[in-house]
């Protein structure tokens, strides 16, 4: 249990270091390289803190440019930290060189190996992403991330459907498939179901998936080792090449050029191709015009930002994994509601909150929520303003702005005003006088009952609820 404790006070430590490094460092370099460090193994008699990574390539790059920053960071907010080390993660296993031979073939492989064998060894070698303890599939691809676990709705279903015809049995009507969304709304699990649908309909097929980070990576390696004879062989030998992250693409001109020819290459042979970035093609500045419009030739699919009834049904299909734990129906609202930037986070804050109601015995409640979320829900939180919820409320019920401060008693005034009063108290963080001085110096009184009243309507009546929802929709967004 006292593990289990300094397990949850150094995931709540590493949140809140996380935190101040990603306004330090920026959202680019922060969520490539400080996102992905796990705290590990801590020995309390030496001081000596475990961060792991999951390839040791992030573990060098981390370990040259920010080590000194990390260990200063975990000092200041743990001063029994006195060491701080950088490693790969432990449950994550070296791959054996591998060395192709005549046709791209690797050469320690016996002839009769399926094809499969062969292309999860070479996308393994290439991407660095193949990982045997960690629910991995084929050619690195996460077993977890399937098009049955995607949760579809209004803001991704196009995006969906394109992915799930990209790998269908017959010849897709449109390729590359290009997928642009914002960070953590899901368009490296769309990557990754494509690689699974695909190779469930073609079993003998080629894949290849990367980022466009590690394509760098690779092509650097070769040309250093004078292998780009092999580097192309094998890259072209793909029957569906998943790229992600292209816009970390921008400015190499040569791994641009070599991408340039490798979609060339696999677009006259019929093969498929799928790339993901946080932005639509025509704003990848410092991309090559030649590359630009191969990338622009074939579908650009956009993944909007996840409205509130997708993130509901997101943290619903979520919870069926964890069957044994309950969590009210007004903690599923408050995250929903709350949790707005990326579908990443809004999974991530669950996952949270179960974990450390497991790990301490605690039942899930709003309290426990607000307690144990707090960096997660104030970096989501976007600041609305009394004067914003009063002209949205005007604009809505097609009153005049005057109205909210005004003494007038008409149904058609005192109405707007209490829903005001009451997105007022949930939307901010105002207290009830407060919030009485925007309306014209009411009392606190007064906007205690509008906020009672209107509580008590939206339970009973279906037009109030209605119009309650839509507000909300609209200063949420």
């Amino acid at each position: 249990m006292e593990e289990d404790q300094e397990a949850v006070n150094l995931a709540a430590d590493w949140a809140d270091i996380s935190q101040g490094l990603r306004k330090d460092l920026g959202h680019q370099a922060h969520s490539q390289w400080i996102k992905p460090i796990q705290p590990g193994n801590y020995c309390k008699e030496t001081g000596t803190l475990d961060l792991y990574l999951p390839t040791e390539f992030s573990a060098n790059w981390v370990n040259d440019r920010f080590a000194d920053r990390l260990s200063l960071a975990w000092k200041i907010a743990r001063p029994d930290v006195r060491h701080v080390r950088i490693l790969v993660h432990p449950g994550r296993r070296q791959l054996p060189e591998l060395r192709l031979g005549h046709g791209g073939r690797p050469s320690h492989a016996p002839a009769n190996d399926s094809v499969v064998g062969a292309s999860d060894a070479i996308s393994a070698a290439l991407s660095g992403d193949a990982f045997a303890s960690l629910g991995q599939g084929p050619a690195g691809i996460d077993a977890s991330q399937t098009f049955s676990t995607f949760v579809t709705g209004t803001a991704n279903v196009l995006a969906c459907n394109a992915a799930q015809r990209m790998a269908a049995g017959e010849k897709p009507q449109f390729s590359p498939l290009y997928l642009k969304a914002a960070t953590g709304q899901g368009k490296t699990h769309l990557l990754h179901a494509i690689g699974h649908a695909y190779l469930a309909n073609h079993p003998h097929a080629r894949i290849f998936y990367c980022s466009a980070e590690r394509f760098m990576v690779e092509f650097v390696q070769a040309l250093r080792q004078n292998q780009m004879i092999e580097f192309k062989a094998r890259l072209r030998g793909f029957d569906l090449l998943l790229v992600d992250d292209i816009q970390f693409i921008i400015g190499k001109a040569s791994a641009q050029e070599e991408l340039l020819y490798t979609i060339d290459a696999l677009l006259q042979e019929g093969k498929r191709l799928v790339f993901a970035a946080d932005r639509a093609p025509q704003a990848l500045d410092g991309v090559e015009p030649r590359l630009l419009s191969r990338l622009s030739m074939g579908l650009v699919a956009d993944i909007q930002p996840a409205d509130i009834e997708l993130r509901r049904s997101i943290l619903e299909n979520r919870l069926q994994r964890f069957s044994s734990i309950e969590v009210p129906a007004d903690v599923i609202e408050f995250l929903a509601r709350t949790i707005n930037r990326n579908v990443r986070e809004l999974v991530g804050g669950l996952n949270k909150l179960i974990a450390y109601a497991q790990l301490t015995g605690q039942a899930v409640s709003l309290q426990l929520a607000e307690e144990q979320l707090t960096d997660i829900l104030s970096a989501n939180r976007r600041r609305i303003t009394i004067d914003e919820i009063q002209r949205t409320v005007c604009q809505f019920y097609r009153i005049d702005r005057t109205e909210m401060s005004s003494k007038r008693r008409a149904r058609a005034v005192v109405r707007p005003r209490q829903v005001a009063m009451y997105l007022a108290k949930v939307l901010t963080p105002r207290s009830y006088p407060e919030i009485g001085r925007k309306f014209g110096g009411r009392d606190h009184s007064t906007v205690i009952h509008a906020v009672r009243l209107i509580e008590e309507l939206r339970t009973r009546d279906a037009d109030m609820d209605g119009d309650v929802r839509s507000l909300l929709r609209q200063l949420e967004s």
